[in-house]
């Protein structure tokens, strides 16, 4: 007769897979997880520069090519984790919150709450899908606040503010919830000085191109430096929403992931 089975052998193995080489079966190279952010990081300031140079006609092309842009890298990590329509469903519902969070303080000039929202999005799901809601949350608000030259600017600033702090989150950098007073206040002041580091001075080049019929180092100081106290208030912004908002809302997010397997 041929023996039991027992219990243990009928449990799925939570160990990974690996190949007969002894490696993870499902990790992917490392040129294949590099690449498609080099492409990114070099092609999106390329079709920026080109479209300034083309003239205004051109944002809706240009903010078209960066939509694509930032889709690359998002799939391309679907490819070693299953994607799930749920995944999707909460990345828009996070896209949808970011734009509400724009125009419920529309009213209030450069306290936007919308960077911090993204960059907490970008801790609890990563680099590419943080990247994707920024892109895509600058593109929808403006739909209300108006389309533009400035769209692809902002497009990419608000990106960059997921990818950054997604890319933190995924080296643990920072935890992706259960923050500590102290870590709060950290991340919290990281954000506000990286709007009025990065974020701000980029949105500042699109008036730089847009503005300016020759770019000169007077033109230049002038429009930098009267677009930093704009930055300093969306900084403000920014940090308030991570120190107020970031802890529950990770919480939260990482419960949804937990029940749902939308682990990273």
């Amino acid at each position: 007769m041929p023996e039991p089975i027992s219990e243990e052998e009928t449990k799925p193995s939570t160990e990974p897979s690996t190949e007969p080489s002894g490696k993870p079966a499902n990790k992917p190279a490392l040129w294949r997880r590099v690449l498609p952010w080099l492409f990114v990081i070099v092609a999106t300031p390329l079709t920026l520069a080109i479209g300034a140079k083309m003239g205004s006609r051109t944002y809706v092309i240009t903010s078209i090519l960066i939509i694509i842009y930032a889709m690359i890298p998002f799939f391309v990590s679907f490819e070693r984790r299953k994607p799930q329509a749920r995944e999707l469903v909460t990345l828009a519902v996070l896209i949808a919150i970011a734009v509400a969070a724009r125009a419920l303080f529309a009213f209030v000039p450069q306290f936007k709450p919308m960077a911090g929202l993204i960059m907490i999005a970008g801790i609890a799901f990563g680099g590419s899908s943080g990247f994707l809601v920024g892109t895509l949350a600058a593109l929808v608000s403006n739909f209300f606040f108006g389309q533009g030259p400035w769209t692809s600017w902002q497009m990419l600033a608000f990106g960059l503010c997921g990818f950054v702090f997604g890319f933190l989150a995924d080296r643990g950098v920072i935890k992706r919830g259960g923050w500590s007073w102290k870590t709060r206040v950290v991340v919290s002041l990281c954000g506000g000085l990286f709007i009025v580091i990065i974020a701000g001075p980029i949105l500042d080049t699109s008036s730089l191109f847009w503005m300016a019929s020759f770019i000169t180092p007077e033109t230049a100081l002038a429009i930098y430096g009267s677009g930093f106290p704009m930055n300093v208030v969306h900084g403000i912004a920014t940090l308030v929403t991570v120190l107020l908002v970031g802890n529950p809302m990770l919480d939260k997010l990482a419960r949804l992931k937990t029940k749902y397997g939308m682990m990273q």
